[in-house]
């Protein structure tokens, strides 16, 4: 009787059930368990900083998957993201600060407030696409800026509005052990659902609208419907981010939502991979530590003598702020599929090991 292999070689699925589980083989759910359980161990271990990056991570993570929902597996453009994670934001510091709402609830809630807004801005998709969406989510973008800095009676205006620390059942999440927690719950919650949605007939009415929508259209796939679907759970997602960051800094402002953060939501989704769920959370580290990891650079050399010139110090801060452009560039001309690609390849080679080429 032949064995079967725990490190099958090949992709062969036989039946709807097999092409619709998360997990191929039963080594993956071990390994996404183990993953997760290191990650519950992380706070005994890393210190306030490297805490505060995970959780970085975590909610970029959750807005970068929002809108590689809409833009990577739909094929509709946003630039107006951040306008949506701003949203989310002062909704859930407005719910919890005026009509008494515990933050548990007042997060979803500020997705929910998103969501609303964003199917509305998403009713326009069923006219027009490409660039001509791209302009009119960065007209969306504007409008809601001006709200926040105009609307004090939600915003707080110019000034801002402060939060409340997450609190369950009268037990308050502060500092970065214990907010990690709440994050990661968030994280896993989100991912999961986005995994699922994704093998539904919904996630592949999506996958068809972005492919080729006439083609859908004749197969009896509403585009309408599927177009402002995807806006309402990409902004949904945007909107969850918003607030846990909100809750995280104690502090929201309009002049943190601008479309420079529109830009780095879209450039997380073109380095991790469009239209993969696992490449927005690669993405979103990749965008996070691009900057520490820079910032390391700089200090190393302003403690040389080039540090001492002025030309070479303003040049290597120039430089870095300037590498996040350029990666991108990188990227779209080397690995134009994103981290996610060299991942596959990386486990196709491991899997068909000693006979990979």
């Amino acid at each position: 009787m032949a064995l079967q292999s725990a490190r099958p070689c090949g992709d062969f699925r036989t039946s709807y059930a097999s092409d619709l589980t998360i997990f191929p083989t039963r080594n993956s759910f071990l390994a996404l368990v183990i993953g997760l359980a290191l990650l519950a161990l992380a706070p005994a271990f890393f210190d306030r900083y490297a805490l505060s990056i995970l959780i970085l991570i975590g909610i970029y993570g959750i807005a970068a998957l929002g809108l590689n929902l809409l833009t990577g597996c739909t094929g509709q453009i946003s630039l107006g993201h951040a306008a949506f994670f701003g949203l989310g934001a002062f909704g859930s510091t407005y719910f919890n600060n005026n009509w008494g709402v515990p933050v548990a609830l007042s997060i979803p809630l500020g997705g929910l407030v998103a969501t609303v807004v964003g199917m509305v801005v998403g009713l326009p998709a069923a006219r027009i696409k490409g660039l001509y969406l791209a302009i009119a989510t960065l007209a969306a973008q504007y409008i809601l800026e001006d709200f926040f800095a105009r609307a004090e009676w939600f915003t707080g205006g110019a000034g801002g509005a402060f939060a409340n620390p997450y609190s369950l059942f009268g037990f308050a999440f502060t500092g970065e052990k214990l907010y990690f927690y709440v994050v990661l719950a968030h994280v896993v919650v989100l991912y999961v659902y986005a995994a699922n949605l994704l093998r539904t007939r919904d996630g592949r009415a999506f996958v068809a609208v972005r492919d080729h929508y006439l083609s859908a259209e004749v197969m009896g796939i509403n585009l309408t419907r599927y177009k402002v679907l995807a806006f309402g759970i990409s902004t949904f997602y945007a909107g969850v981010a918003g607030a846990l960051m909100a809750h995280y800094v104690s502090f929201v402002s309009s002049e943190t939502i601008n479309i420079l953060l529109s830009i780095q939501f879209f450039a997380m989704i073109i380095i991790g991979g469009m239209g993969s769920v696992m490449g927005s959370l690669m993405g979103a580290a990749f965008m996070v530590l691009l900057p520490e990891a820079l910032e390391a650079v700089v200090h190393m050399m302003k403690s040389t003598a080039w540090g001492d010139i002025p030309g070479i110090v303003n040049g290597i801060n120039f430089a870095k702020e300037a590498a996040i452009g350029l990666v991108i560039v990188l990227f779209l001309i080397f690995e134009p599929q994103g981290l996610v690609h060299r991942w596959r390849l990386i486990k196709a080679y491991w899997k068909l090991y000693p006979f990979a080429h």
